[in-house]
């Protein structure tokens, strides 16, 4: 193409709004004032050394991309004159098309979540919400009150530049080539006022060797325009350094710049795996959990090197309920012409795959031996994540099941693991009880429990989605099944109370009677009515029939428009309850009443259960009636 043709004399700017989210995002960086703006440059350099690496890869299948510069680096430059910085590698590049995807939209997933917490934070953590999110380019909106972009993809003879104030709008436009990086980009950052530091070379040294020291590409820093560069960080690969010649302030610089966070990780997990298939792995645990870690699409962010060679972030190296890993394997033998497509179907992606798993999770089930506290601050975080390879992953169950931590209704208000359980498990006791719900202060004192305290049987309180799931699954532990409070008929009368007291007899003639009553009253609204022997204190209670869905199951599926009938319940009567026994001794010729009572018993099991009424306005006029004769 004739170059002469595209020169930025000629052409005429397109003026672009940006896209809703990009508006609101940068509206919120400007107008916003945040503790630490050096993350501006990590995510920057960061975003150069993916381009750096990005054309290695594509120059392995067409070398001449690489051109006679096959060595990649960044080079930042500074003007303290003019309050400009620049950052400039020899990376892929980008077309005109491609400046305006990247810069004018965002398609990362979990940006909407980010922008409104964002835009409710104080100041004091604005920063530290910007790094663990990572929102990239954007970032430099911090400290530039304009930034210009000009870029030239490898193997073209086109260029173009994009330029924006950050306060709605962009223009795009070709350029003359001649005022272009041969190839690659450079960002050129017009510093605010009070940014200005970010010119002077002292500072911007410090910013890079803190944050960006470990990315995989050297960088050079020019002190001005038309000074010579100088090597600021070689580009070594940490991950291919001994351990012992690594600092753990290192390890955290490079966890922060490969994460795209800014916290510090709570497990940092080097080795390299020899045999049959050599790689390198460093992963991260994170210390904080990531906004969109509950997100649907939300994959792993693992990355995969071959021979120090970038290939691709996609490659699903870790199972989902591990996406909450970072960091990277870099291996020896996944062959380099292999297509990104094909490479989740190789056999050594699928044997790294395995291995980097194991050692995972092994390394996790050493730190909750070890080192408990340390441990249950992940738990915290990603134990909600982890529980979803319960159903998802069977051969690993058995680990899962080890890692895997709970409340309950055991003394205290800390940790049980299912080996704290099984070493408390009472006389006959056949099952590992549990309870589901979405608060725990009402799953704790839910009326399903008290027969099960009584005695002295711990109950499991599950409050995160997944374990309405994987607790249906069949799943057992050491041969106990797990087996739900609020469902089918309770064993407990197989378990002695404590202190050598004898439960109950059976209930009286005229208890069952109004028992009878109350099913032929209530109809189809219930499946049962029957006497309950796991109410200790409480009049009624509901729970699921015997081969039914667990109640707390059934109200999710519900809730996601996944269910076209919910089962109707069983309501259980306390035939010992003081409630009870007066009612049944009303007579027949109080119909009314003894109807009455029967729907507000079943609508009190609701209340008790987090639900409404069925028919509110009928539960307020039997609730009048009831207070109306009690009152005389």
């Amino acid at each position: 193409m004739d170059t002469s043709m595209t020169t930025d004399t000629e052409a005429q700017p397109q003026i672009r709004p940006f896209d809703a989210d990009v508006a609101k995002l940068l509206h919120l960086m400007v107008h916003s004032i945040y503790s630490d703006k050096d993350v501006f440059l990590r995510e920057l350099i960061s975003n150069a050394a993916d381009a750096c690496e990005k054309l290695r890869y594509e120059g392995l299948s067409d070398p001449a991309l690489l051109g006679e510069d096959a060595q990649p680096r960044i080079t930042v430059t500074l003007d303290a004159d003019a309050r400009r910085l620049t950052i400039e590698d020899n990376g892929i590049g980008m077309t005109e098309a491609e400046l305006g995807e990247a810069l004018g939209t965002i398609a990362r997933s979990g940006t909407r979540a980010f922008i409104d917490r964002i835009a409710g934070a104080k100041d004091a953590e604005g920063s530290s919400l910007i790094g663990q999110f990572g929102v990239g380019f954007y970032s430099a909106f911090m400290v530039a009150d304009r930034v210009d972009v000009v870029s030239r993809r490898a193997g073209t003879d086109v260029a173009a530049t994009w330029s924006s104030d950050g306060l709605g709008t962009y223009s795009i436009q070709p350029v003359d080539v001649a005022d272009a990086p041969v190839r690659g980009t450079r960002v050129t950052l017009h510093l605010k006022e009070d940014a200005s530091g970010y010119a002077e070379a002292r500072t911007i040294e410090r910013a890079i060797k803190a944050q960006s020291g470990h990315v995989p590409v050297p960088i050079a820093l020019k002190d001005a325009p038309d000074a010579e560069p100088r090597q600021i960080a070689d580009g070594a690969a940490l991950w291919a350094k001994p351990k012992a010649e690594i600092t753990a302030e290192e390890y955290t610089d490079f966890y922060r710049g490969v994460a795209g966070q800014f916290d510090a990780p709570a497990l940092t997990l080097h080795y390299r795996a020899e045999g049959l298939h050599e790689y390198s792995v460093l992963a991260f645990v994170p210390e904080t959990r990531p906004f969109d870690l509950f997100d649907p699409d939300r994959a792993g962010r693992m990355k995969l090197y071959v021979r120090r060679v970038f290939i691709t972030d996609e490659a699903q190296i870790l199972p989902r309920y591990l996406r909450f890993v970072r960091g990277l394997v870099d291996s020896n033998d996944v062959p380099l012409n292999i297509s990104r497509e094909m490479i989740q179907e190789s056999p050594v992606l699928a044997a790294i795959q395995k291995g980097v798993t194991n050692r995972i999770l092994s390394e996790l089930d050493k730190l909750a031996e070890g080192e408990r506290e340390r441990y249950l601050g992940i738990w915290e975080n990603f134990g909600a994540v982890l529980k979803e390879g319960l159903y998802e992953d069977y051969a690993r169950r058995e680990t899962l099941l080890g890692l895997a931590r709970f409340k309950s209704t055991a003394p205290g208000d800390g940790w049980r693991s299912l080996k704290d359980y099984a070493a408390d498990l009472k006389e006959n006791q056949t099952a590992i009880y549990y309870a589901t719900g979405s608060d725990l202060e009402r799953l704790a004192s839910s009326p399903q429990l008290e027969g099960f305290r009584a005695r002295g049987l711990e109950v499991l309180l599950l409050t995160d989605q997944v374990d309405s799931f994987w607790v249906a699954s069949g799943i057992d532990y050491e041969g106990k099944p797990f087996k739900s409070v609020t469902q089918g008929l309770s064993d407990l009368s197989l378990i002695p109370l404590p202190g050598g007291v004898e439960p109950a007899g059976a209930a009286s003639d005229q208890v069952n009677g109004f028992i009878a009553f109350v099913k032929a009253t209530l109809g189809d609204a219930v499946s049962d009515v029957r006497a309950s022997d796991r109410l200790t204190e409480s009049a009624v209670c509901l729970v699921a029939p015997e081969h039914g869905m667990d109640r707390q199951l059934e109200k999710l599926l519900a809730g996601a428009g996944r269910l076209d009938a919910a089962a109707r319940p069983v309501l259980e009567i306390n035939p010992r309850h003081e409630l009870i026994a007066r009612l049944s001794a009303v007579g027949e010729d109080e119909a009314v009443l003894r109807e009455d009572a029967a729907h507000l018993l079943l609508d009190e099991a609701r209340i008790a259960d987090g639900e409404s009424p069925a028919d509110p306005r009928a539960f307020s006029a039997r609730l009048a009636r009831v207070i109306g004769r009690a009152i005389g």
